[in-house]
């Protein structure tokens, strides 16, 4: 990219900036619906489950998600509040948790898989400026300035290449009926990481996944 204009060159930064961001943290990868659920909006009383490892992500996550779905009109509550532990618990304490909260569905996210991305942004070079070392004047003649000027302008008019690495981590959101163990609705999703905190991402993620929910009339 060869920009002569500082300016230019600034605004061309402030635009990558900007993009970077506005750029979502998560995205949807692939949905689906049961197609004995789909526009029954049947998922109204659901507990909500973090399989995450860290305790404080859960709890944030069950929160968030919890006050997303009652914005709806759903009744939700947090499984902390039924399964304070952490990690696998046995089936027979899932199910009396879900009977204790007397939710009709629950909602499950959990990370499948993490993966990596290295981003480089090329650099930029501005061209050689009309001024010391490249114009008329007293420096216009052999050399065009001297090599000090040549030399030196170079820092000013070039940027060099910026080499970034992206953490994704890859979840699936299933929504199921305990009773019948069917999956009511369910989709795989891809955030990734360093761009926003992480209350910022769970937010995101959050407010994807109910507006995916609700266009699938599920919820």
């Amino acid at each position: 990219m060869l920009i002569r204009s500082p300016a230019a060159a600034m605004a061309v930064v402030a635009l990558w900036m900007l993009a970077g961001c506005a750029t979502r943290a998560t995205s949807i990868d692939a949905s689906w619906v049961n197609p004995d659920f789909a526009g029954q909006r049947s998922v109204r009383n659901v507990m909500v489950m973090a399989a995450v490892r860290d305790t404080t992500n859960r709890r944030l996550f069950e929160d968030r998600m919890v006050a997303a779905l009652a914005a709806t009109g759903a009744r939700a509550v947090q499984s902390y509040k039924f399964l304070p532990e952490d990690g696998p618990v046995a089936e027979d304490r899932l199910r009396r948790a879900v009977a204790e909260a007397g939710a009709g569905h629950v909602l499950i996210s959990r990370i499948t898989n993490v993966t990596t991305e290295v981003n480089v942004t090329p650099g930029m070079v501005m061209g050689p400026a009309w001024g010391p070392g490249w114009g008329r004047g007293p420096g216009w003649g052999p050399g065009w300035g001297g090599f000090t000027g040549y030399y030196n302008t170079m820092w000013t008019t070039s940027t060099p290449p910026r080499i970034t690495t992206t953490q994704n981590v890859h979840a699936d959101t299933r929504v199921f009926d305990p009773k019948s163990e069917n999956v009511v609705w369910s989709a795989a999703t891809t955030t990734a990481t360093g761009f926003d905190t992480v209350p910022q991402i769970i937010d995101q993620f959050v407010e994807l996944i109910v507006a995916a929910m609700k266009k699938d009339a599920v919820t």
